[in-house]
C-alpha cells in the first residue's frame, strides 16, 4: 500500500498507523534533515551504537522519545493517538447504559477527535475499495453522519 503524503515538513509515503516502526520514521526523518549524528549523540546523551540501536527499534522509552520529538520538532506521539483514535476497541457503552463519571488525576482527552490525516487515510481506504462504507464505520467505530459529512468536504 504505497501512498505519498506529508511527514513532518517532507513528502514521504503514507503511514499505515496500525504498524509503526517509530526506529525508521526517526531515520528517515534524521536523513530529510540531514542531522549529524554528532548532535544527535550529544542531545539524545547517547553513543552512536545506541543511535543505530534505537534505528532498529520498533518503539522507543517516552523520555527518549521526547528528546527525539524535540530534536526533530515532530510529534511522533501522535502517531500513537492516531493509532488509538483508528484501532482502540469501541466503548461498551450503548443507548441503555448510562456512562458513569470516573475519577481521574490524569488530563481526559475526546477520542472523537480526528485529525485530517487520519480523515484523508480513511476516506482513501474507501475510494480505493480496500474497504466498504459499512466496513469503515464498524472498524474505527465512526458514526454514519460523521462519515457522509467527510465524504462530501473531503471527498474527491
Amino acid at each position: 500500500m504505497v501512498r505519498s503524503g506529508v511527514f513532518g515538513n517532507k513528502m514521504i509515503k503514507k503511514m499505515d498507523f496500525l504498524k509503526i516502526h517509530l526506529g525508521d520514521l526517526i531515520e528517515k526523518t534524521v536523513e530529510e534533515n540531514e542531522i549529524e549524528i554528532s548532535r544527535i549523540c550529544k542531545f539524545i546523551k547517547c553513543t552512536e551504537l545506541d543511535v543505530h540501536r534505537m534505528y532498529e527499534s520498533k518503539g522507543l522509552n517516552t523520555e527518549v522519545l521526547l528528546r527525539w520529538c524535540k530534536l526533530l520538532e515532530y510529534d511522533f506521539f501522535r502517531l500513537y493517538s492516531q493509532h488509538l483514535i483508528l484501532y482502540a476497541p469501541a466503548s461498551v457503552n450503548n443507548d441503555f447504559m448510562i456512562k458513569k463519571e470516573k475519577k481521574t488525576s490524569l488530563p481526559q482527552f475526546k477520542k472523537n477527535i480526528y485529525t485530517k490525516q487520519v480523515i484523508d487515510f480513511i476516506l482513501e481506504e474507501i475510494s480505493t475499495n480496500q474497504k466498504t462504507k459499512q466496513q469503515v464505520m464498524d472498524r474505527y467505530n465512526i458514526p454514519k453522519t460523521t462519515l457522509y459529512r467527510w465524504i462530501s468536504k473531503y471527498g474527491k
